[in-house]
């Protein structure tokens, strides 16, 4: 893996034969861009020609249109991704794609060279796949084994989520936050049915204390955005990609946020009890305790941040996810929130 002070490629035609050779330490002949496409970052899948390298690779970059730029520099993103795979890319404990090179400034800009895990035979899996609950079982022992490597282990550059530590709001950081929950509160309110329209009233109320509870317990690292979307399968091992809001928080985060958000219905309810057990077992066999109460609190109150963020996606429209998958996991955290009573245990805890 490469980090080495080297210009960042701003578009596609900047993925030049000569910047791979140099990115990457090899030869490179020639490069032909096999795909390429924009959302939150620039992807681009290209095919190279060189003696000592796959014959394919995934490229992460600037997204493409200056309004998505502004927006990946405002939130950061995408130099949050490029700098975990630079600093940790070869040490997570986890499936990851090969970091082959990973570069970023703080100005904004970044570029991140991975494995293509099509070319390695790796599935993608969905929310109606027939194997998605064993999908499930190796995310639990996987992030069991993630969040006890990292339990308590100072990361100067991962900061704990902005927001997670409580402090007085002023009002542009409240409307900042509660943006798109309004915007959700205004197009699926009636539709979706009184638990929305309550976790979605006081969320935009108390933001400011609802999220400050996510910061509460022992701290780790956390993936921070575990749905089916960011998953793939390696044989029989869930591996994990897309860490654009890796960050620092308690475990049980990443947990909530997978089951609530990727599961169906039945299968959450029927395996949700099991699946928080296999993630305790887990971080038990690596010496780090979680009690069966506070697990289950914690899973309770992190239900509430696996919805924010299906609501969030789902008041975009199609910018972040095709809607029709961030509807549905509207649907799914908000029959999560009502069968776990969430809005109960936040007053109760505010």
């Amino acid at each position: 893996m490469s980090t080495g002070a080297l210009n960042i490629p701003a578009a596609v035609d900047d993925l030049t034969p000569s910047w791979f050779s140099q990115a990457l330490g090899e030869t490179v002949t020639a490069v032909e861009v096999l795909d390429a496409h924009s959302g939150t970052t620039g992807r681009a899948r290209v095919r190279i020609h060189s003696d000592a390298l796959p014959p394919t690779l995934f490229v992460k970059l600037q997204p493409f249109t200056p309004e998505q730029q502004t927006f990946l520099r405002q939130v950061g993103l995408g130099v949050a991704e490029a700098r975990l795979y630079a600093n940790l890319g070869s040490e997570l404990p986890v499936r990851i794609p090969r970091v082959w090179h990973s570069a970023y400034e703080t100005g904004g800009s970044f570029v991140m060279v991975l494995e293509d895990l099509e070319a390695a035979c790796c599935r993608f899996p969905t929310l109606g796949d027939d194997g998605m609950l064993d999908v499930a079982r190796s995310a639990m022992t996987e992030l069991a084994v993630l969040h006890a490597t990292y339990r308590g282990r100072e990361i100067p550059w991962l900061a704990t989520p902005e927001g997670t530590r409580r402090k007085p709001d002023d009002p542009k950081t409240a409307a900042r936050r509660t943006h798109f929950i309004r915007l959700a509160l205004d197009q699926f309110g009636e539709e979706m049915g009184p638990a929305f329209r309550r976790l979605a009233q006081l969320y935009i109320e108390r933001s400011g204390d609802i999220v400050g509870l996510f910061g509460e317990g022992e701290l780790t690292l956390i993936h921070g955005d575990t749905h089916s979307g960011n998953l793939f399968v390696d044989g029989e091992r869930t591996g994990f990609y897309d860490w654009a809001v890796v960050g620092r928080g308690p475990g049980m985060r990443d947990v909530a946020y997978f089951l609530c958000n990727s599961l169906s219905t039945d299968v959450r309810r029927a395996e949700q009890d099991a699946l928080v057990a296999r993630y305790r077992s887990g971080l038990a066999e690596r010496g780090v305790g979680l009690d069966e109460r506070t697990a289950a609190d914690q899973y309770r109150l992190f239900s509430v941040y696996s919805w924010i963020a299906a609501v969030s996606t789902a008041a975009m429209g199609s910018q972040w996810q095709p809607i029709e998958i961030a509807r549905a996991a509207m649907i799914l955290t908000t029959t999560a929130i009502e069968d776990l009573g969430a809005v109960d245990l936040l007053e109760e805890r505010l």
